[in-house]
């Protein structure tokens, strides 16, 4: 039944925080690939602009709503379901990182991110999920290596993205005899201005990420799309619970330096 669904049906996919960053290219990748394309976030003009720089003549949708209220995200699962006729795919993508220790990040700060780091996950997968088990569908989490192993100075964008990852764990195991559940883990990747200018080929910064990254390189949006379109269609049909990263070898290293390279 579930590669029925998957295989001869136009597929209707949902993209949290899909104005920017990883949400668009990865919106983009879905709608590239003939599915009914929902861009879902808090400004509808963002989502319009990410729309027009996709693929022309596709089927993308923008749809406001708010990840981090239960009662607001329910009712945008229900109407996209209602108008479109199914749910297929939910991409639990929107997330918000912002620097600090324990110590430095205030409580405004800390809330922030977890209401969108983690509740949007919970939330949002809660009511995607009677729509996707009517369909035998699947969830796509996006978490981070940062979820995986820490990062310097982001304890609370840290400790929500390690929720999303045992998150993801626990979905797969209650929810799996009926809707996959997988989570992605990027490492840093070309997705905002900022990025580029700080790893900009040449800069000190560049050097250090180039020496713990083997590929000496960051990831491309793109890369990260085209993993979470194989995990959520039929050719990851048995895959279920899975933590990928994206990272290009990093989490594959201890941590230590390259001794041998100049």
């Amino acid at each position: 039944m579930t590669e029925t669904n998957e295989t001869t049906a136009r597929r209707v996919v949902v993209i949290t925080g899909a104005g920017g960053g990883l949400g668009a290219p990865i919106a983009h990748r879905f709608a590239a690939d003939g599915c009914t394309t929902v861009l879902l976030g808090r400004t509808e003009q963002t989502l319009r602009e990410a729309i027009a720089r996709g693929p022309q003549g596709a089927d993308m949708h923008p749809w406001v709503g708010d990840v981090s209220d239960l009662e607001a995200i329910t009712g945008v699962m229900n109407a996209i379901a209602q108008r479109f006729g199914r749910l297929d795919v939910l991409v639990n993508n929107a997330g918000l990182a912002l620097p600090g220790t324990v110590e430095a990040t205030d409580l405004a700060t800390y809330r922030a991110m977890m209401s969108v780091n983690v509740d949007g996950v919970f939330f949002a997968s809660r009511a995607a999920l009677p729509h996707l088990r009517n369909t035998r569908g699947n969830i796509v989490n996006i978490g981070s290596i940062g979820g995986i192993r820490a990062d310097w100075q982001q304890a609370a964008y840290n400790a929500g993205k390690g929720a999303v990852a045992n998150l993801t764990n626990a979905m797969a195991l209650d929810h799996g005899h009926e809707v996959r559940v997988n989570a992605v883990h990027p490492n840093t990747t070309w997705s905002h201005d900022y990025i580029r200018q700080a790893l900009a080929e040449g800069s000190p910064l560049r050097a250090r990420f180039d020496d713990r990254v083997p590929m000496r390189r960051p990831g491309h949006p793109h890369e990260i799309a085209a993993v979470v379109a194989f995990l959520a269609g039929p050719e990851a049909s048995y895959v279920n619970g899975a933590q990928v990263p994206v990272d290009g070898g990093l989490t594959a290293s201890n941590g230590q330096a390259d001794p041998y390279r100049v």
